[in-house]
């Protein structure tokens, strides 16, 4: 059986993130795990839309959009801005499609 050294476990306290940042990466990683939220994202890949086109695109009832917007927002995936009347809602970093695009890779589609 090997045993980790001395130099090895403290490299991992050293790069192992800590509590909370955890915390943040496993909720990240479960706004992914909803189907109808990984659709909107990708469609925000796409264009910046309003709840509205999102809900005609992705044949959900607004309220649903808005709230899975609401999570998408809590976490910083998404940010809106006011043009108008309307918000337009948008992936907040690139990375965010990179992430999906990673998916996907993986996945072999």
């Amino acid at each position: 059986m090997l045993e980790a050294t001395a130099k090895i476990l403290d490299d991992m306290d050293c790069y192992l993130p800590d509590d909370e940042s955890v915390r943040r990466i496993a909720r990240f990683f479960a706004l992914l795990s909803d189907p109808s939220r990984v659709k909107l994202l990708s469609a925000l890949t796409i264009a910046p839309l309003c709840v509205s086109d999102i809900a005609s695109i992705l044949n959900m009832n607004q309220t649903t959009v808005s709230h899975q917007l609401r999570l998408l927002r809590d976490l910083d995936v998404v940010t809106c801005e006011r043009q108008g009347k309307l918000l337009k809602y948008k992936i907040a970093n690139p990375k965010i499609n990179e992430i999906l695009l990673v998916g996907v890779e993986y996945l072999g589609y």
